[in-house]
């Protein structure tokens, strides 16, 4: 007490400054509308009304932007064009048990992997075959669960078995940074859609979703209260929040700024895990794809179901919404997608 009444007589006008401008910040900071008051609010929405999807194409040819990439147990990666239906690569991989693929943001490469405990780039070209210029660019010590790139080609983030996520510089096959704190197994990553693109959201077997920031490799926010495996996180569009889906039969909603779990998305009724979870563009929307074979839409704001979508003939496995919003792509053990 007596130092603060010491620096105030010393320079009273730097004081007094600093004391309006931290007040200035805490109006600017309670005038930021954060999901976890969205939610509230939504509260007070209209339900929505005669919401209906329907399957426009359904893609088949796996024995276990326009354009999509799949991979599965049946050793082969396809390259589809989803308006036509047609495959235009079909890449035979180095291991039958394929866990993880992902698209380059230039559309002219894809990455896979799984229990080779590697990601393996391919570059994409109509004239040679994939397979022939093909190279590891990551090396986990388990197996490789889920990869993305991030802004470019020239950098994947992969998650593994191993319990540690990764950031590698693909021309040199380098590790860039490791994340480690997870206690089981990394089952899902995804990157926040802010501008700055620093931040990541991975979730696991130790039924813990956490954010990190890739410039330090530091963990700067850990998220609980699922009671079973973590198979899949995404970003709210805003990048202020992310939803997991688990084994818990529960889908949930946290809120970055609040700090806290936000909302929960489950029924009695609903019984099997939840394998794949995605926003629409406008977040309102939740969808989920589960084990009983169904993707079940949620309100995202209000927390309710709106419909379910009997799509498949086995467990749904993933799921993706376009990036212009116009439609969801689903993979199921059925060996479709739809």
């Amino acid at each position: 007490m007596a130092a603060t009444e010491a620096l105030r007589a010393e320079n009273p006008d730097s004081i007094e400054a600093l004391s309006r401008e931290a007040e200035a910040l805490k109006a600017r900071l309670s005038d930021i509308p954060n999901v976890s008051a969205a939610c509230v609010i939504g509260q007070r929405l209209e339900s929505l009304q005669n919401f209906n999807i329907k399957p426009r194409r359904t893609l088949k040819g796996h024995q276990g932007k326009r354009h999509l990439v799949s991979s599965s147990q049946d050793g082969k990666m396809l390259i589809w064009d989803a308006f036509t239906t047609n495959k235009e690569h079909a890449i035979t991989m180095p291991t039958t048990w394929v866990m993880a693929c992902s698209y380059g943001p230039s559309g002219s490469v894809v990455a896979c992997g799984g229990l080779d405990n590697k990601c393996t780039l391919y570059p994409l070209s109509m004239d040679e075959d994939p397979a022939t210029k093909k190279r590891a660019v990551a090396t986990h010590t388990s197996y490789l669960s889920c990869c993305t790139f991030t802004s470019s080609d020239h950098q994947i983030l992969t998650g593994s078995g191993d319990s540690t996520c990764a950031l590698w510089d693909v021309e040199s096959a380098q590790l860039i940074q490791s994340f480690h704190g997870h206690a089981g197994d990394v089952m899902s990553i995804h990157l926040s859609p802010t501008e700055t693109g620093n931040i990541f959201v991975s979730g696991g077997c130790d039924k813990v979703a956490m954010v990190w920031d890739m410039r330090t490799g530091d963990c700067v926010q850990v998220f609980d209260g699922h009671d079973s495996d973590i198979n899949s996180v995404r970003f709210y569009p805003s990048g202020d929040a992310f939803a997991t889906g688990s084994d818990d039969a529960t889908c949930r909603l946290f809120d970055l700024r609040a700090d806290r779990e936000v909302n929960c998305y489950k029924k009695d009724s609903i019984i099997f895990g939840c394998n794949a979870v995605d926003f629409s563009v406008s977040g309102r929307l939740l969808f989920g794809g589960y084990n009983d074979y169904t993707v079940n839409v949620w309100d995202a704001l209000k927390g309710t179901r709106i419909t379910i979508l009997y799509c498949h003939d086995n467990r749904v496995s993933c799921l993706g919404v376009s990036p212009d919003g116009t439609s969801l792509c689903t993979g199921s053990w059925d060996y479709t997608l739809r």
